[in-house]
C-alpha cells in the first residue's frame, strides 16, 4: 500500500507562486506515474499535470506553461511548482500515484488548499 502525504499550498496573491509537495512511502514516486489534480466545490476533480517514471511530463491545456511538475526519487517526493497563479487556480489540489502492473489501485494524497486572492 502506498501512502502519500502532501504539503505546501496556502494563500497567495494573484500573480504569485506556490509549491506543492507529495511525499510517498516506498518507491512509489519513482515507479508510478504521479499526477496532480484539483477540485473546486460542486465540480469534478480535474487533471492538472503528470510525470511518468521515465521523466516525461504532461500538462492540462489551461496550465499554459505556468506550472512545472518534477520528481525526486531519492527523497520520494513529487513537486508541483505553480507560477503566475490566478483566482481560477483556487482549488483543493491532490496528488495521485497511478496504478501499475501488480497493483491496480490509485492512491491519493490528503489534499491541500490553494487560494489565490485577486
Amino acid at each position: 500500500q502506498v501512502q502519500l502525504v502532501q504539503s505546501g499550498g496556502g494563500l497567495v496573491q494573484a500573480g504569485g507562486s506556490l509549491r506543492l509537495s507529495c511525499t510517498a512511502s516506498g518507491r512509489a514516486i519513482s515507479v508510478r506515474p504521479i499526477g496532480w489534480y484539483r477540485q473546486t466545490p460542486g465540480n469534478q476533480r480535474e487533471w492538472v499535470a503528470r510525470i511518468i517514471p521515465d521523466g516525461i511530463t504532461d500538462y492540462a491545456e489551461y496550465v499554459n506553461g505556468r506550472f512545472a511538475i518534477s520528481r525526486d526519487g531519492a527523497n520520494n517526493t513529487a513537486t508541483l511548482q505553480m507560477n503566475s497563479l490566478t483566482s481560477e487556480d483556487t482549488a483543493v489540489y491532490y496528488c495521485d500515484a497511478a496504478p501499475i502492473m501488480g497493483d491496480f489501485r490509485d492512491y491519493w494524497g490528503q489534499g491541500t488548499q490553494v487560494t489565490v486572492a485577486s
